[in-house]
């Protein structure tokens, strides 16, 4: 099948959602389909471009008309879909529905097209909470039409336990992984009971993701004995917002700066040396913050395929009764640490195992579910 990957945004090599669409495209072609990627970005004279398979598609120029043309023109897409033979879209949601969107899937559907649009989380409403003021008015423009751009689509493909969203019915997968981008755990310490507990938490971090329940526990572990060290590793980007309202308070209120380790960005094997010193990992513990409640995120997955541990605090079906996990209240209680310490205590799967439980949730399986829905 002849494929159209739409994304409405240009990659960045540090940013694990370029990462994971092109794992998605990787999943589709070792699935024998002729998959042509679609994105939007930068020419090196600044010129706003849509490009295809790295080949530009349409150049928009510069400035501020630049700009809005881009986000109304789709013509240059559907000329191509129907140039190249193209059979089905599937297209990443931006929180960007518009009339020129509807418009553009109309148009397929009526060229006997098949679409999906992927929404990456749902509800995402609240996520825009703290979001400057351009992204919220963006977000009011989306709900204005969303419901009418569903409603040109096939299906919606989602993460979530949801069979339908903005009225249209659901195709319902797992975030997945690519096992040869993701080295297995190689713990530089391994002895049990652990002497010194240090845990670690990659995201391009928000509120959701509750990091700050492990900085109040750690402070709290603190208040109560010194028996053993814990070190909270970091690793992302933070959100401005998120580290002065949320972070900077408990970390100076009980007096663990030297405790919590901010990394920034890391990739490769800068990464994985961080990885390697740790025993634990940290999943989100606020998507209640969000108003969800059922999510299969990608960064279970990652924990997973490298064999650590981990804690989390919404339902995911596909961990929630693994021996390798902790579930955590999806409250606003800080994380018990001496929980941490005894789960570790008794803890003896090896990285090798705790892999071996998520080969079913490769990409190339999880897109094959997406096709083989919209074939039936």
């Amino acid at each position: 099948m002849k494929i159209l990957f739409l994304t409405y945004h240009g990659f960045s090599e540090h940013s694990g959602i370029s990462k994971k669409i092109h794992y998605q495209v990787k999943g589709l072609r070792e699935n024998g389909h002729d998959v042509h990627l679609c994105y939007y970005g930068f020419a090196d004279n600044g010129h706003r471009c849509r490009y295809i398979n790295n080949l530009m598609l349409k150049d928009y120029g510069r400035g501020l008309l630049a700009g809005l043309r881009q986000r109304m023109d789709y013509g240059c897409i559907y000329d191509y879909c129907v140039r190249e033979g193209i059979e089905f879209v599937y297209a990443r949601c931006f929180q960007n529905a518009s009339p020129w969107l509807i418009h553009f899937f109309k148009k397929l559907k009526k060229a006997g097209i098949r679409a999906v649009t992927e929404i990456p989380t749902y509800p995402y409403d609240d996520e825009f909470k703290h979001f400057e003021w351009k992204m919220r008015m963006g977000l009011k423009i989306d709900q204005l039409f969303r419901e009418t751009l569903y409603k040109q689509m096939d299906a919606l493909v989602t993460f979530s336990d949801a069979e339908t969203i903005f009225g249209q019915h659901t195709i319902r997968i797992s975030n997945g992984v690519d096992f040869d981008s993701i080295p297995l755990h190689s713990p530089s310490k391994v002895n049990s009971p652990i002497s010194a507990l240090h845990m670690i938490g990659v995201a391009e971090v928000h509120e959701w993701h509750g990091y700050d329940r492990v900085m109040a526990g750690i402070g709290e572990y603190y208040k109560s004995t010194k028996a053993k060290d814990v070190f909270f590793h970091v690793v992302g980007g933070v959100h401005p917002h998120t580290m002065n309202s949320c972070f900077l308070p408990i970390i100076n209120k009980y007096g663990i700066k030297d405790k919590i380790i901010f990394h920034g960005v890391l990739f490769g094997d800068e990464l994985t040396r961080v990885f390697n010193q740790c025993q634990f990992a940290i999943g989100s513990l606020g998507r209640h913050r969000s108003g969800i409640t059922v999510i299969k995120t990608l960064k279970n997955r990652e924990y997973a395929t490298r064999g650590i541990p981990f804690i989390y605090s919404e339902q995911d079906s596909d961990f929630d009764y693994q021996p390798y996990i902790m579930k955590a209240p999806a409250d606003e209680t800080p994380i018990v640490i001496q929980q941490i310490f005894s789960f570790m205590d008794n803890f003896h799967m090896c990285p090798e195992d705790i892999r071996n439980t998520v080969e079913h949730l490769s990409w190339k399986k999880q897109m094959e579910i997406v096709i083989n829905a919209i074939e039936k």
